[in-house]
């Protein structure tokens, strides 16, 4: 018995330890490095979004505004002996190599590169970036990789009030099950999955890019174009495929952000511009095929 409580002592301080270690992080000092503030997450989670509002993108004719589809971010969560992040960076095809090789040159892991768009007016790829330690250090790489793209790094000029979106919200959410926010313009969901997410044996929460992400974009009579991905396992893939093309949803990418996740995950991206309440019955068809945290 002694023992065991000696081991259970000595587990317990290295938890507390690891717990004051991470407690320790002083964020503006990882703000500082970035370039600008980042912002609370639940689950102890610092995130940095990164708008790419320099860049002038159409698909099918619908300017697609940054926080639709082109919202570079990146999100620390402290661990015991520091941090790990998670991002995804929003990239030219002319910006991917001198950024990745930046990144691996100081340590970083790339996870994924891909679209998540089709038809897009001119080239843009989403890098899936990684890493662990000094999360002062980490930040201090991730702005030098990407300063080497025209990515906006300084603190934007405050927010003023947006216009009211031309969507009919409370309906779209009726729909859904889920209640969603207004960002840039756009309407955006979040929405977990119900089982735990682990990378390398961390927990993963879901403002680390782990919830399905559904964006709705007005464009005008009660139309609207949408965007995001489903995060899905193995065996929800295709019955979500079918159901999406039947109400007119376009697939329009599937692919791994992460190496080694548990349960492995698969990211299944999609677009349509249509009347904004069709499409809506379609995403609940197909949210209601996957394991997603109900009563959001």
């Amino acid at each position: 018995m002694n023992r065991f409580v000696r081991l259970f002592a000595a587990v317990a301080a290295i938890v507390t330890s690891a717990s004051a270690v991470a407690a320790d992080i002083d964020w503006s000092k990882v703000d500082q490095a970035m370039g600008k503030k980042g912002s609370e997450q639940p689950g102890g989670v610092h995130k940095y979004g990164l708008p790419r509002s320099d860049l002038s993108v159409t698909v099918d004719g619908v300017a697609i505004k940054p926080t639709l589809a082109l919202g570079s971010w990146v999100a620390f969560q402290p661990t015991g002996d520091g941090a790990m992040f998670m991002g995804d960076l929003v990239l030219m095809d002319t910006e991917i190599s001198p950024v990745m090789k930046r990144l691996i040159d100081d340590g970083i892991e790339i996870t994924a590169i891909h679209n998540h768009l089709i038809r897009t007016s001119i080239p843009v790829l989403y890098m899936h970036v990684g890493g662990h330690g000094d999360p002062v250090k980490l930040a201090t790489v991730l702005h030098s990789a990407l300063a080497l793209s025209k990515t906006p790094l300084s603190q934007p000029a405050p927010a003023t009030a947006p216009p009211a979106l031309d969507l009919d919200t409370a309906s779209i959410e009726k729909t859904l099950g889920f209640k969603g926010t207004a960002n840039g313009g756009v309407y955006q969901f979040g929405i977990p999955r119900a089982e735990s997410i682990s990378e390398a044996g961390m927990a993963v929460p879901p403002s680390m890019g782990t919830a399905i992400a559904i964006n709705f974009q007005p464009t005008g009579s009660g139309k609207a174009a949408i965007t995001g991905d489903f995060v899905l396992i193995g065996s929800e893939v295709n019955p979500i495929v079918k159901t999406l093309r039947q109400y007119g949803i376009e697939v329009t990418a599937l692919h791994s952000h992460m190496i080694d996740d548990s349960p492995h995950l698969f990211f299944m991206h999609f677009w349509a511009n249509d009347d904004a309440q069709k499409l809506a019955k379609g995403l609940r068809a197909a949210l209601d095929l996957a394991n997603v945290k109900r009563g959001g």
